[in-house]
């Protein structure tokens, strides 16, 4: 069984659906695009005065001046797609070579055996395999390890689901939601959490408790969201979209892998050894998209070699499984296409500059708020974390001071509102790329993850009122 066998869904649900098949998420990106298009027609173009320092561009507070009208032609729509395709190339790779080499590993049956053991042990209850797998990737998540590179993981939670019989919307909310329940608080993240100190100047990695015990409140929200869930699938009798046929043979790999071969467990050793040394290198040596690309390939040619799989074998296999993954690995480019459009209109400045206008008369709690929605706002425009910090910070950070904001307040709001968008932005390339990857609906995902998302937005309004309290400094 592959993940793609998984999402086919049975003969009655494919009937049922004929009536009402979901829109296609490249037409919604590529809707929000034309619209963008039109936005730089209507909205006045302005930008700020910038300065390069340590190769990080800091916007000027103060400097927004007018610029000539920048509206994007018709024919620049399609050439920011192109754009948006070749500078995504590192993350579009790093897809189709996880489901390259994922195909391999199922060929093996490693991933079968694994998944058995897996699914054997949650027995005793779903919260088992919800616990461990959500605080390994919220741990990663938070030292900023898996961002991006979450949708390399995301064949791994629709194989997990369908070996405990649960809809694909678990499979991808154990990876996706497990990382960025991490990633939200960013204790440790040097392009999130680091950047933006950095551009606030602050120490680096100050405020670590506050930001770890937020950090622990997501990941609790997470697991107790799923589990619940889980337990209502159970309770309804709601399991993996499957055919009877897929199920005798999803069932048929699982007795035939009840014992491992010890070529199997090499190559699990293999992958687990791999994803230890990206690790240290990404922690080390800034290592990222190249290198966990280069990482999957070593694992699906290591693997197939010591399950004794020919190269010709091992070739085609992982062609087959990156195949696969060709519509979520190119929606990438779509969605970096709208930030091209609207970077080319010179609107985002402008934008920037009315938030903050409208945030001056507040009151430093009602404004730290304020901060934090108005990052949720342009986390539509602004895809990029990191993007976004450049763009903010250097404008929040002094009209925090005069609204007597600690900085660290001030940073945190950003970092929370770009973080909880994260799972419900729809130019966001990476969430796209997992929803077509595992053929979920944008609307059906949305009302799957809305209750997590407001209970995220209560946890991140609360913390942001306590530092406000607590003056949370150091600056």
């Amino acid at each position: 069984m592959t993940v793609a066998d998984f999402q086919k869904p049975s003969a009655a649900t494919a009937s049922a659906g004929k009536s009402k098949k979901p829109t296609s998420p490249y037409v919604l990106l590529f809707c929000i695009l034309v619209i963008a298009a039109l936005a730089t027609w209507i909205i006045p173009a302005g930008e700020f005065q910038r300065v390069m320092k340590d190769g990080v561009s800091f916007v000027v507070p103060g400097s927004l001046h007018a610029v000539p009208q920048q509206g994007v032609l018709p024919g620049r729509i399609f050439t920011a797609i192109a754009t948006g395709v070749v500078n995504s190339a590192s993350i579009i790779f790093l897809i189709l070579f996880t489901g390259g080499t994922l195909a391999v590993l199922e060929k093996t049956g490693t991933v079968a055996g694994a998944l058995h053991r897996l699914s054997g042990a949650s027995r005793s209850g779903d919260l088992t395999v919800i616990v461990i797998v959500c605080a390994i990737f919220s741990l990663l998540g938070t030292l900023g390890i898996v961002a991006n590179s979450v949708v390399a993981f995301v064949p791994l939670g629709l194989l997990i689901a369908s070996s405990m019989n649960l809809p694909v919307e678990f499979g991808v909310g154990l990876i996706y939601l497990g990382a960025y329940s991490g990633f939200n608080s960013a204790v440790l993240s040097p392009l999130t959490t680091g950047l933006s100190q950095r551009l606030a100047e602050l120490p680096l990695f100050s405020g670590m408790e506050l930001r770890a015990v937020v950090g622990l409140g997501f990941l609790l929200a997470t697991i107790a969201f799923l589990a619940l869930y889980a337990r209502r699938c159970r309770a309804r009798n709601i399991g993996a979209t499957m055919t009877e046929e897929q199920r005798a043979v999803s069932e048929k790999a699982a007795r035939s892998q009840a014992t491992m071969s010890g070529a199997q467990w090499l190559a699990l050793g293999l992958a687990a050894v791999s994803l230890i040394v990206f690790i240290i290198g990404t922690l080390r040596w800034k290592w990222g998209e190249p290198e966990m690309t280069a990482m999957f390939l070593i694992i699906a040619i290591g693997g197939g070699l010591i399950c004794r799989m020919s190269p010709s074998e091992i070739a085609d296999e992982f062609l087959r499984g990156s195949g696969k993954l060709v519509p979520g690995a190119f929606i990438v480019g779509l969605a970096r296409a709208i930030s091209i459009v609207l970077a080319d209109g010179k609107i985002l400045d402008p934008i920037v500059n009315a938030l903050s206008s409208l945030l001056e008369p507040l009151s430093p709690m009602v404004a730290a708020v304020g901060m934090f929605i108005s990052a949720a706002a342009m986390h539509v425009a602004i895809s990029s974390g990191s993007g976004e910090s450049a763009a903010l910070i250097p404008i929040f950070a002094p009209l925090g001071d005069a609204l007597h904001l600690t900085r660290q307040v001030t940073v945190q709001s950003v970092l929370l509102g770009e973080g909880i968008m994260n799972c419900i932005n729809p130019t966001s390339g990476v969430l796209m790329a997992v929803l077509a990857t595992s053929g979920i609906a944008y609307g059906r995902w949305v009302r799957f993850v809305l209750p997590l998302v407001g209970v995220w937005f209560v946890i991140s309004v609360v913390s942001l009122i306590v530092g406000v309290w607590i003056h949370w400094g150091p600056l």
